[in-house]
């Protein structure tokens, strides 16, 4: 965009402020004096209440001036690079290489206390845990005939509840 045009943007931008306050600032004065006589004199009033208002704020906000930049950027100009300077890419190289593995490999520590048998939060992915696919379709079968009961499901959910309770007490 140039720079006449976001100037014209800006100074028309002010008019329309500076008309938005000066209409407010009119039906203020109108407002205000229009309670004590009904005659046109409270109009005229408010119309010079207006266009004072539209000036000063116009004036106002003429006076505010945009900052300089703290950090001038220097313009860039492509023409002045020399082919030496510019970096050769080869179509067969690839930017995107993962990194070299390292020597040593990372080793991931357990903050945990200590391990209890019964601990379902630590045995989640456990593979020895894990239903056979029997079980599965046992409880599948269970759960299509409809006689899953609530009462087992709410304690399952405590014992999960407890053993949240107590991983939470263990790293504090």
């Amino acid at each position: 965009m140039q720079a006449g045009s976001v100037a014209l943007i800006e100074r028309n931008v002010d008019r329309a402020a500076s008309a938005l306050f000066a209409a407010a600032a009119g039906y203020a004065a109108y407002a205000a004096l229009a309670w004590r006589s009904a005659q046109p004199l409270p109009i005229a009033e408010a119309a010079a209440g207006a266009a004072l208002a539209y000036w000063l704020c116009v004036h106002v906000l003429n006076a505010v001036q945009p900052r300089k930049r703290r950090l001038p950027v220097p313009v860039f100009d492509v023409r002045q690079i020399e082919e030496a300077q510019l970096p050769e890419l080869l179509l067969t190289e690839t930017w995107n290489e993962p990194a070299p593995a390292e020597a040593e490999p990372l080793v991931l520590d357990d903050i945990l206390a200590e391990l209890r048998p019964d601990s379902r939060v630590v045995r989640l992915f456990d593979p020895a845990a894990m239903p056979t696919p029997g079980q599965f379709s046992a409880r599948i079968e269970r759960h299509l005939a409809g006689s899953s009961s609530p009462a087992a499901a709410e304690d399952a959910s405590q014992a999960l509840h407890d053993a949240l309770a107590e991983l939470r007490r263990s790293l504090s």
